[in-house]
């Protein structure tokens, strides 16, 4: 649903594994670009450890700063899996397995197969709304505004795809990369002089090195189609007078109706 409000979120993650080195996050980029197609910005990414009180502070702080916090980790049957239990207590519910849950964990499972550890997977906070999983069918959960999903990047997606659409909207974001063979030194000028021009706009700067030559990918970000083509024909006007050859190398978000005119 797109009301057009700016709409915000966090992304939490929650592993010891990550916050050690033995596994590399590769949720935060999926998230963040699913949230961008849709409009919904993403203010902050923070990697806590499975630690209670650290979950239940970070949840309620970042609940009450932003329209939606995601979570990934930590809903497995082993001993350290404690995000469930730490959400409840962040809300001040009680959980408790939940036939819902398991029902979906029949897909998958014998009956016999669900007890012990297993069930730990089925437990969750009163009050929740369940998140499907097509791949293990253990769910996840949305309470409120928080949504809690698996670490396995394939789990954690699936559920991402479900769970966004029933979610509020904003503009989608459009990006722009321009490419350039320059030192960030040459371009920093021009790049400030567009970017203080237009406040619906992030302009960013960032630089590689191919070829013994230094360069600059240049991204350009709004909702705004008129703002993005407008400091597009700028920053390209200045850049040239400057004898460089900027090139367009990437567009990429929007509707039907934005950026029909940006690669011109």
């Amino acid at each position: 649903m797109n009301d057009g409000t700016k709409v915000s979120a966090a992304i939490i993650i929650i592993g010891d594994e990550i916050l050690s080195g033995r596994t590399r996050d590769q949720n935060t980029s999926y998230i963040a670009s699913h949230l961008s197609a849709i409009g919904i910005t993403l203010c902050e990414v923070r990697i806590i450890p499975d630690i209670d009180i650290r979950i239940v502070d970070t949840v309620n702080s970042l609940r009450a700063r932003y329209d939606y916090v995601f979570t990934t980790g930590g809903i497995g049957p082993t001993h350290d899996d404690i995000t469930a239990d730490s959400i409840a207590r962040a809300f001040s519910v009680p959980i408790d397995v939940d036939d819902r849950a398991l029902n979906m964990m029949r897909k998958r499972y014998k009956e016999e197969d669900l007890r012990g550890e297993r069930l730990r997977m089925a437990r969750i906070p009163a009050g929740a709304e369940l998140i499907e999983n097509s791949i293990s069918h253990t769910p996840g959960f949305m309470l409120e505004n928080v949504i809690v999903m698996a670490g396995i990047p394939d789990i954690m997606q699936v559920m991402l795809d479900s769970v966004l659409p029933k979610l509020r909207s904003g503009r989608p974001f459009l990006t722009m990369t321009i490419r350039v063979i320059a030192p960030e030194s040459q371009i920093a000028v021009p790049l400030k002089e567009v970017q203080k021009l237009f406040d619906d706009l992030t302009l960013g700067s960032y630089p590689f090195f191919e070829n013994n030559e230094l360069g600059a990918h240049l991204v350009l970000r709004s909702t705004n189609n008129s703002s993005l083509t407008t400091a597009r024909d700028m920053l390209m006007t200045k850049l040239r007078d400057d004898q460089l050859d900027p090139r367009i190398v990437e567009v990429s978000g929007g509707g039907d109706d934005v950026g029909e005119n940006l690669s011109d």
